[in-house]
């Protein structure tokens, strides 16, 4: 039996995890943290991510524990229109998002693992290629190592060095909130270098997640700073944030990794954040995630050779996180006559052209 041992127990390295023991392969998960829980808030999946769940099994529970997302499009300050989405042409043509919990995923997927195959409180050291992993407790040795350990891996070292991370420019914001009564429209409002979205959880609750240009290691002013912030922007985001628990407002600084080389070296091959850290402004971190999982599960068990993998996922994973990025230029300019550009701009552009515009992303299978 081949076996794999996979540094990081979040989505993708869980997903990993099930898709090569589901091949039969014999699986060991290194964590750092002391147990696996959920740190984060609400989380998109969107049509290729699906595939990629229903390709390891998941599917199905997943979308049973999560509510279809049908955002509205972007909004300005006032509320008033800068883009409307076609939620019906979308749907037709790819499927819609669904929205959930990141610990309802992270509980499936766990559950999926055998559970003998999760070791927790273990800090990797280093890895070689050859299939040997140095950690707190020892040794772990296997024919397959998975870096999914993260934007600050510890795997990545060994496969093309030491790659410093890159600050986006802006930080985030994110909480659930229980409001007082349903929010129906959803979508993301933009201002001059701010922005807040929003969006419904199965249970009644709502997602918010917020934007500001600020200079990396800022302090933030939690719930308080968020109030200042967006307090008179449309409705329903003053009622939002007067419904918010103070300690439920998570915040941490966008960075992301320049483009790799290459995710794999001999027997180790990175995947997720660890091999393509992006912003959050396409919804498709998790996703990517999940497509490498299962790419890399299949070109394990099949060819053996990993330089399959990283032809297979680093060119789409990097023109992703590339087209990320300039979504988060745009919507995080300030200067007021460009802002007025912007959103003159955006006013023009048709509904069709939005919804061409992700076939790159979504028309993915595996």
């Amino acid at each position: 039996m081949s076996e794999a041992v996979i540094v990081g127990g979040g989505i993708g390295g869980l997903a990993t995890a099930v898709a090569l023991s589901r091949r039969g392969w014999d699986v060991e998960v290194l964590e750092r943290a002391p147990r696996i829980e959920a740190v984060g808030a609400g989380l998109s999946l969107w049509p290729n991510a699906l595939r990629a769940l229903d390709a390891i099994g998941v599917g199905a529970e997943v979308r049973s524990r999560a509510s279809e997302e049908g955002s509205a499009g972007i909004r300005d300050e006032r509320g008033r229109i800068l883009s409307r989405t076609d939620i019906a042409a979308i749907r037709d043509r790819y499927g819609l998002p669904i929205m959930l919990h990141r610990a309802d995923l992270l509980e499936i997927l766990r559950a999926a693992v055998p559970e003998s195959a999760v070791r927790t409180g273990i800090s990797v050291t280093g890895v070689d290629e050859e299939g040997v992993v140095t950690h707190s407790e020892g040794e772990s040795k296997g024919d397959l190592i998975v870096g999914a350990d993260g934007i600050h891996s510890v795997v990545r070292r060994a496969v093309c060095g030491d790659i410093t991370p890159v600050y986006a420019g802006y930080t985030a914001w994110r909480m659930v909130v229980t409001p007082s009564e349903p929010i129906g429209d959803l979508g993301e409002t933009w201002g001059r270098g701010e922005r807040f979205g929003f969006a419904a959880l199965p249970d009644g609750r709502v997602y918010c997640f917020a934007t500001a240009n600020l200079p990396a290691g800022t302090e933030s002013g939690g719930l308080a700073e968020l109030r200042r912030r967006f307090g008179d922007w449309h409705a329903p985001i003053p009622a939002l944030l007067a419904a918010a628990d103070p300690a439920s407002v998570l915040k941490h600084d966008i960075y992301e990794l320049p483009p790799l080389p290459t995710y794999v070296r001999g027997t180790v091959a990175l995947l997720g954040d660890a091999a393509h850290a992006m912003t959050p402004n396409l919804g498709q971190g998790a996703c990517q995630a999940l497509e490498d999982a299962v790419i890399l599960a299949r070109v394990a068990d099949e060819r053996g050779d990993l330089t399959h993998y990283d032809r297979e996922r680093r060119p789409r994973s990097q023109m992703i996180t590339a087209r990320s990025r300039r979504i988060g230029t745009v919507a995080q300019l300030s200067s007021r006559p460009v802002v007025a550009l912007r959103n003159a701009s955006l006013r023009l552009v048709p509904p069709s052209a939005q919804v061409r515009a992700l076939a790159t992303v979504l028309d993915w299978t595996c």
